[in-house]
């Protein structure tokens, strides 16, 4: 009966032990959830279509004033996403906005997941009521290349291809920083988008470096930046080789636990990474997703793809049975991941 006993607690623990880990949850959605307007009545309510929304998300709904994209406007509902993809949804205008000629709509995820699509109608009963706005309405990436240096002063640049009615902080920081958590320098309005020109003050703590990241970055939530570096030497022809990180990424980022040793690492393995982005890597309890978890490190994921981590588990979770982990974009990309894993050492 012993041996018996012996053989039965070792096919259990070998069950534990083989268990696969769920595949990283992610978003659902493959492209962009859009929205067209359907009906209006004036002062009092919009009707809205769905398109290739993700299913079982949670979206607040905003409105606000045209040309803000409803971004921190008045909140007017929240809308579950169901089954995901098309759904028609009637919501009442405000009354701070009624009397306005066009307002803006956006449904912004309330999940983590960083989906949202937004757009304007014409507050006009016996007009159409479509807007022309969509999840973006933007295409392609904004980049831009230093025009001129003026030693520990100023630098001069100009955008190509930047989004309309965007605000974005510019940051300047140390050479290979990308300009990541740089100092703001000034925030700036991308107006009607495309080309302009514009002129930046060199801080002080900046002046005296031979070469100089910069870095504009949407302050809005959506998700676009560009970098670039420059010499600081008025007599240099001041460009650099810096680029931007794209804003094309397609597909979404997942990773897979390859090790633990228990209450002291896990080794992840990340695939389809966006180029350029910084992640932070928080872990909670089991279940949590690790959504508002304890923060362990940010790393980088340099030129995207495929690379292999490995991240201290927090000593507030060591002793914990199963661990959630979640890597999350720090640059507002709203690209993310998450995983779980059995706090017990095994490769």
């Amino acid at each position: 009966m012993k041996k018996f006993f012996t053989v039965l607690l070792a096919l259990v623990l070998l069950m534990f032990a083989a268990a696969p880990a769920p595949a990283t949850a992610a978003p659902l959605s493959s492209t962009i959830p859009t929205f067209s307007i359907v009906s209006v009545v004036t002062d009092s309510t919009v009707t809205i279509r769905t398109y290739n929304f993700p299913a079982n998300d949670t979206f607040k709904v905003l409105m606000g004033d045209f040309g803000t994209r409803g971004v921190n406007g008045i909140k007017v509902a929240t809308t579950s996403s169901g089954a995901g993809g098309s759904f028609t949804a009637t919501y009442n205008i405000p009354a701070a906005l009624q009397g306005l000629y066009r307002i803006a709509i956006r449904l912004q995820s309330t999940t983590g997941s960083g989906y949202y699509a937004y757009n304007w109608f014409y507050n006009n009963t016996s007009g159409t009521g479509t807007g022309t706005g969509g999840a973006t309405g933007y295409v392609g990436i904004p980049t831009f290349s230093i025009k001129k240096v003026v030693k520990d002063t100023s630098v001069t640049i100009k955008t190509n291809n930047f989004p309309a009615n965007d605000t974005f902080k510019v940051m300047m920081n140390y050479m290979h920083t990308q300009g990541i958590g740089g100092i703001v320098v000034d925030t700036i309005s991308s107006g009607n988008g495309g080309a302009f020109e514009d002129t930046f003050s060199i801080p002080a703590a900046l002046q005296g470096q031979y070469q100089i990241a910069i870095r504009l970055q949407s302050t809005t939530g959506s998700g676009y930046f560009a970098y670039n570096w420059f010499y600081n030497n008025t007599s240099g022809t001041g460009t650099g080789g810096g680029g931007v990180v794209p804003v094309t990424y397609t597909g979404y980022p997942t990773f897979s636990i390859l090790s633990v040793v228990r209450n002291q690492t896990v080794t992840v393995q990340a695939y389809n990474l966006p180029a350029g982005d910084m992640f932070d890597v928080l872990m909670g309890p089991m279940g949590t997703r690790a959504v508002g978890g304890y923060y362990v490190t940010t790393v980088d994921a340099g030129s995207g793809g495929t690379a292999t981590f490995t991240f201290d588990i927090p000593a507030a979770l060591a002793g914990s049975y199963q661990i959630s982990i979640r890597m999350q974009s720090k640059l507002g990309t709203g690209y993310y991941a998450y995983n779980w894993f059995y706090n017990n050492t095994a490769y």
